[in-house]
């Protein structure tokens, strides 16, 4: 049994709060919000996400941050990308010497295109290993118990291994990487182009679109993850294209909602006012965009996608323009 506190109580922060308690952990669960910390602590249950889950005793919410980190061996992040740098320099005091920090944050900083870990380096230093925790995971079916398999990638194999084991249960198998920049990448950028496949969907495009937005998707995703000293393999892995595939297809994803909305023509502030939890791609999108024209990469999809959020274009424009585009051969 290992203590651990989670930092975000959302959809995959009690997720995670709920298979950690079931595999014999004490959980302390941060929320901002004082529902959500009576809510379960009085009656097991989250009232905003994941409703219909029952949360077990030993899951403790809290208000306090320092208390919930109080003796934390693991440092689970699940709050928004864009929260984490406050959040970092709130809980880097709070840390226990020997802790590991766990980031399950799908997303990169605006300003800066840093990816989480970078964050945390920046913020707290390199006294804590890190973790990036990704993969093909829809929080509901987590709870439910279907069968789930992602990845801890980490510099410090043993953080990674210790990650493996402690949160391993039942239905959800974790595999281990040394490559924290292909899994940050591949599971940020994927929310991107799982608006693009959305908005294919909303077009009343079939499976042949979804196909090839997939798979030149993965190809962009790709190039960028190499320039930023990715390695290739983690991209096609679980962290890549099975996190890749389940975002553009799954009726789960937020971001692929996002998009089919925008293709049937409603607008970006009508769509966001529907959902109760952050489309980390839509945030995402502006970041990717800044990060391919600073290193001078051709990123079409991205682009596009980008076009779409910010800058009016319609979808059904986006989709002539990246059909209409030079032909060449096919490459990463």
């Amino acid at each position: 049994m290992k203590r651990i506190a989670i930092i975000g109580a959302g959809s995959w922060g009690t997720a995670l709060a709920v298979m950690a308690a079931r595999a014999g952990h004490e959980v302390q669960l941060w929320s901002r919000n004082p529902e959500v910390v009576n809510s379960i602590n009085s009656a097991h249950v989250n009232p905003f996400y994941l409703t219909s889950a029952q949360i077990p005793e030993r899951v403790t919410a809290l208000n306090d941050i320092a208390v919930a980190l109080n003796e934390a061996e693991l440092v689970l992040f699940a709050a928004p990308s864009h929260a984490a740098r406050e959040l970092f320099s709130t809980i880097s005091p709070h840390l226990h010497e020997t802790a590991v920090v766990v980031s399950v944050s799908k997303g990169i900083e605006i300003e800066t295109g840093k990816r989480i870990s970078e964050i945390f380096k920046e913020v707290a230093g390199t006294t804590h290993s890190f973790v990036c925790l990704s993969g093909p995971s829809f929080a509901r079916e987590v709870v439910a118990g279907h069968p789930t398999a992602i990845v801890a990638a980490s510099k410090d194999l043993m953080a990674a291994r210790a990650v493996q084991n402690d949160l391993s249960f039942e239905n959800l198998r974790i595999y281990t990487n040394a490559d924290v920049i292909g899994a940050e990448l591949g599971g940020s950028v994927k929310n991107v182009m799982a608006i693009a496949a959305g908005m294919a969907a909303g077009l009343g495009f079939g499976t042949n679109s979804v196909a090839a937005l997939i798979t030149r998707g993965l190809a962009e995703i790709t190039r960028l993850a190499r320039r930023e000293g990715a390695q290739v393999e983690t991209l096609t892995g679980l962290a890549g294209l099975g996190d890749l595939v389940l975002t553009c297809t799954g009726n789960l994803s937020r971001n692929r909602f996002v998009g089919q909305e925008l293709g049937k023509g409603k607008r970006l502030e009508e769509i966001t006012a529907e959902l109760n939890e952050v489309a980390e791609g839509i945030n995402t999108a502006r970041a990717v965009k800044k990060l391919a024209d600073r290193a001078g990469l051709e990123m079409p999809i991205a682009n596009e996608v980008n076009a779409v959020l910010y800058e009016g274009k319609s979808a059904r424009e986006a989709v002539s323009d990246l059909m209409s585009r030079p032909l060449r051969e096919e490459s990463p």
